[in-house]
């Protein structure tokens, strides 16, 4: 019944910050218990917990007596997370030139071919969705799980501003021009040139982002 319970309380608050990070909960909106509870078929109590644990992450503001609110994420929030990726991506590239098997580097290179076809398509939601494997294949690749998991979470905080970079052709274009490059060291096992490399797949999204417009993007 424990299991069960930490079950139901680890969906509700994957739930909860899917629609927080993917704009369907709005920054300052509140979110009730009971809505929200119907909404997903359970009962208050996992949603109180799940709300708590959102708090902890910095998503969510309990205000005594008063409510829950969405925080958000910021721009700050936004560049912070970017700064601390384009480090540990470079690590991640690191290591993965190290361990990297065939199979591996076969996948990244049929992920860097459909990306460029559903580009030229102007399919960009799958483009979006071929970005996340690339970067889960190369985060697998690192043979740390450690570094797979804070790579993973923070991959997925700012989905809701890499769909709209990504969406743009000539970002879109660019991005996998940049992968192909690290999978080109990769394949060399050169781990400084993949390292850095990486870093600065990591500093021409942020450079994107501030081409596009952080007033435009966070209002998508």
């Amino acid at each position: 019944m424990g299991e069960d319970n930490y079950s139901l309380s680890s969906r509700v608050f994957h739930t909860i910050r899917e629609n927080i990070l993917s704009g369907k909960y709005t920054t300052d909106e509140e979110l009730k218990e009971k809505s929200i509870g119907e909404e997903l078929g359970v009962s208050r109590t996992p949603v109180r917990e799940a709300l708590r644990q959102l708090e902890l992450e910095g998503l969510v503001t309990i205000i005594p007596n008063k409510g829950a609110y969405v925080v958000g994420i910021s721009e700050k929030d936004i560049r912070d997370i970017y700064e601390i990726r384009s480090r540990l991506e470079g690590l991640c590239a690191k290591w993965a030139a190290e361990h990297i098997t065939k199979e591996q580097l076969d996948e990244l290179e049929e992920n860097i071919y459909l990306s460029d076809f559903h580009s030229s398509k102007g399919n960009f939601e799958q483009v979006v969705e071929l970005d996340n494997k690339f970067h889960e294949i190369l985060y697998n690749a690192s043979g740390s799980k450690e570094l797979r998991h804070i790579l993973l979470d923070f991959h997925h905080y700012v989905q809701r501003v890499r769909k709209v970079t990504l969406a743009v052709q000539e970002r879109a274009v660019n991005s996998n021009e940049e992968h192909r490059r690290i999978v080109e060291a990769l394949k060399a096992h050169n781990g400084m040139q993949a390292e850095k490399l990486a870093d600065m797949h990591m500093t021409n999204t942020i450079q994107n982002m501030d081409n596009y417009g952080w007033e435009n993007l966070l209002k998508q």
